[in-house]
């Protein structure tokens, strides 16, 4: 992680910090994620695509890394050789939930992350 230090006279210079332990954050009640459709969670500033498929529970960037959009959580839950899958809303590419690649030849990767569901609550690791 990189912070700003500023410095007199208004200058400012990259500083990076020590290493930031990963830490649980709560997102919402399990009963309020619908089975294929995505839902959008703000954490420390990031936009997270959360959702829930017959497989299970999912985060990913909603960030959409061909255009750079906020749209990944509107795009369309599918199935891919037994994997849940996110097609883009925008460009239509087609990325596996669980590993955030692309499909064959895809230039594309989108982040993924870990949930939990503990105590009827879903927990993002950040």
């Amino acid at each position: 992680r990189w912070h700003r230090k500023h410095l007199s006279k208004g200058r400012a210079v990259m500083t990076e910090n020590a290493a930031v332990a990963p830490s649980w954050v709560r997102i919402c009640p399990e009963s309020e994620l619908e089975e294929n459709w995505g839902e959008v969670a703000l954490v420390k500033g990031q936009q997270y695509a959360i959702f829930k498929t017959k497989h299970g529970y999912y985060a990913c960037d909603h960030r959409d890394p061909n255009s750079q959009s906020l749209v990944i959580a509107r795009g369309i839950v599918g199935e891919k050789d037994g994997h849940s899958t996110i097609a883009s809303p925008l460009y239509k590419e087609v990325y596996d939930l669980a590993t955030g690649e692309c499909g064959p030849g895809a230039d594309y990767t989108i982040g993924v992350y870990p949930l939990e569901v503990r105590d009827g609550n879903i927990y993002l690791q950040v």
